[in-house]
């Protein structure tokens, strides 16, 4: 798992969206037992802390201390400090595994591994994430996308396609489960808006590279704008349970070994 995020640890915490009450209650359907719940590459607690009111006990991991320790406490909560590819858990704890925009950085096969070696057979696998911004105002939205894919074409990390095709073409070897369409909607000011962009890793590669910020343009513009504006994200969710094994003697008859 890559560390993009130590850096910065405070302004992600405050810059970042939060997911709506509708995606929890979207996973918690499907979540029969509310024991153990496990969040992911947890950052600094942005999903963390809605799980928290449902579950007995959680842990939250992250390679990051730093990002943990922002963190808000709760007396049932765990953080910390662990790869989601290599843990310390025992087999078979987890009545819910979560990852919220964390997924595109995990070795995936590692990862998964451990998802099925640490989830209850009856235990359930939340993928959450959001897409690209959507800004209802032309001309910024317009200005947004170029920054997206000119001015920082190149500085993205290979893995953000995967957020750019919404999750759909990341591995998943799991029964998958169906789910609503949903979306988070906010009324940001200009300032918030500029303080979520320069927390784009692909911004931070860019300053780092060339000694100079790429949103200097886009402030001058926010700068002149004093109503707040509306801003969407799509959310992306996939839901997942353990694929019963087959037997070798079932393999054999069909084929497989």
């Amino acid at each position: 798992m890559k560390d993009l995020f130590s850096t910065g640890s405070q302004l992600y915490q405050q810059a970042r969206p939060s997911y709506p009450q509708a995606v929890v209650q979207e996973i918690l359907q499907y979540v029969p037992a509310k024991n153990f719940a496990w969040d992911a590459g947890a950052g600094s607690g942005q999903f963390t802390q809605l799980l928290a009111p449902y579950f007995d006990h959680i842990v939250a991991t992250d390679i990051s201390e730093q990002q943990l320790q922002l963190a808000p406490y709760f007396e049932n909560v765990s953080y910390q400090v662990q790869a989601a590819e290599q843990t310390s858990f025992a087999d078979k704890s987890f009545d819910l595994i979560t990852v919220a925009q964390a997924i595109h950085w995990f070795d995936f096969e590692k990862f998964y591994k451990e998802v099925y070696r640490t989830l209850k057979p009856t235990g359930l696998l939340a993928v959450i994430g959001y897409g690209m911004i959507d800004v209802q105002h032309t001309e910024i939205n317009r200005q947004i996308q170029m920054l997206y894919f000119e001015t920082l074409k190149g500085y993205w990390d290979v893995e953000r396609h995967y957020i750019d095709e919404a999750y759909t073409t990341i591995p998943f070897p799991f029964e998958e489960i169906a789910v609503t369409s949903l979306k988070m909607q906010y009324q940001w000011t200009a300032a918030q808006l500029l303080k979520y962009l320069s927390t784009w890793s692909a911004v931070k590669h860019y300053q780092d590279k060339n000694n100079a910020s790429p949103l200097v343009a886009l402030a001058e513009i926010l700068s002149q704008q004093e109503a707040d504006l509306t801003i969407e994200f799509p959310i992306l969710l996939r839901l997942g349970r353990l694929k019963a094994k087959k037997s070798k003697r079932n393999k054999r008859i069909l084929g497989i070994l």
